[in-house]
């Protein structure tokens, strides 16, 4: 079932419409969807190399389009949707100690985890309810899902027939990898930060 999942999923990687559901999940996973953007982007790259600039800069914009989103979200909508989507992530009792942490550490409390498996949308609610400055947010957002993006691209890009041979060959590896560092985030947000 998996190795049908993984060449269906290659095989659509290259279809006209895929640039658009990348755009949409990158774009939701930023403000309230759970699955990285990643999960679509690496079988893309992978299924057409020479669209890997293109692509990690689709994702980038996406990305912080819904930041911008889940930053609205944390500003204007705290106490309904934004207080319910933190509480979902298991982060709400923490809400206090993490906005007074924004007022000192904000932009590296946005590059750090922009860059980590830790739920982007997590980092833009707060941002909204922190008040942090709005402009900042967005250029240190393009910073750093921009640095992510990129940095995929670029390595599956040079390497992208060995990775793909690696993963064909070991699909439930990587499956089983993939999901650690997915939950891995989740738990950290929760029992650890």
């Amino acid at each position: 079932m998996l190795r049908k999942l993984y060449a269906w999923t290659m095989s659509y990687a290259t279809h006209p419409h895929a640039v658009w559901v990348l755009g949409l999940i990158s774009f939701a996973e930023s403000s309230f969807f759970p699955i990285p953007p990643d999960a679509l982007l690496v079988p893309m790259i992978l299924a057409n190399r020479n669209a890997a600039w293109r692509l990690a800069g689709w994702c980038t914009l996406t990305s912080v389009v819904g930041g911008i989103v889940g930053y609205g979200i944390g500003w204007l909508l705290y106490d309904s949707v934004g207080l319910w989507l933190i509480n979902f992530y298991g982060y709400g009792s923490q809400m206090d100690t993490f906005r007074a942490a924004y007022a000192e550490w904000g932009a590296w409390l946005i590059l750090i985890k922009g860059l980590t498996p830790i739920p982007f949308k997590l980092v833009t609610i707060a941002s909204g309810f922190a008040g942090y400055n709005f402009l900042l947010f967005v250029v240190l957002s393009l910073i750093t899902r921009g640095a992510r993006f990129f940095i995929e691209a670029w390595l599956l890009r040079r390497y992208g027939e060995p990775v793909r041979a690696f993963i064909e060959h070991r699909l439930e590896l990587v499956t089983t990898i993939f999901a650690v560092v997915i939950i891995g985030g989740f738990v950290l947000v929760r029992y650890v930060i």
